[in-house]
């Protein structure tokens, strides 16, 4: 519970000396942000709201980060969490857990891959798609899920080493997940994008 506490204060701290509000003025983040509060409280949600034999949630945060910006995504997936504790039976503590190591710290990875791929890779449009939407995704969300189990959140039932195992695979299904819509809304909507520029991106250098 503390450390929990502690990461959501950091992060949260962190993100409001962005300043994020600044982000708001731009119109085409609202779809994007309406999205996210009407559909990831869901896949949040939903193992609470099924009974399932292995308790894992999609995170979906990686993808929030690439189109809000990580200083708009924070304070958006906290309300997330609020939002996937108010519509299924998880109490507070566990609506926190998974703010926490669903959202801030997979979308605190993202941010610092996206610092890597940019720095020790390039600008490219498939350098974007294929290895900070889907392969850069794979690798946040499997480190959040390892640094999870690392600080006690095991799966009930379920032996460490399966766990890493399901651990992985899930990271899978959100980076497929991740470089599907960002692939499309590279093509159709890239305003949608806050990390996404055509200028750097599509130069011809």
């Amino acid at each position: 519970m503390l450390i929990n506490l502690t990461l959501l204060l950091l992060a949260a701290v962190a993100a409001l000396l962005c300043r994020p509000w600044r982000l708001l003025a731009q119109a085409t983040r609202l779809t994007p942000l309406l999205a996210t509060l009407t559909l990831v409280p869901w896949l949040w949600a939903m193992p609470s709201l099924h009974k399932m034999p292995l308790q894992l949630q999609g995170s979906g945060a990686c993808l929030v980060v690439l189109m809000l910006g990580w200083p708009l995504a924070v304070p958006v997936l906290c309300v997330v969490g609020v939002l996937a504790a108010l519509i299924s039976p998880m109490d507070w503590e566990t609506a926190l857990d998974l703010t926490v190591w669903l959202g801030l710290v997979p979308a605190t990875l993202a941010l610092a891959m996206g610092a890597a791929v940019r720095r020790w890779i390039g600008m490219h449009l498939f350098v974007y798609t294929l290895g900070r939407a889907f392969i850069g995704t794979a690798v946040c969300v499997f480190v959040a899920g390892l640094l999870a189990q690392l600080a006690g959140h095991t799966l009930p039932g379920i032996d460490d080493s399966l766990s890493l195992v399901a651990h992985w695979l899930v990271a899978w299904g959100d980076a497929f997940m991740t470089g599907l819509f960002t692939s499309i809304l590279v093509a159709f909507k890239p305003d949608w994008l806050a990390t996404w520029s055509d200028q750097l991106y599509l130069s011809k250098k």
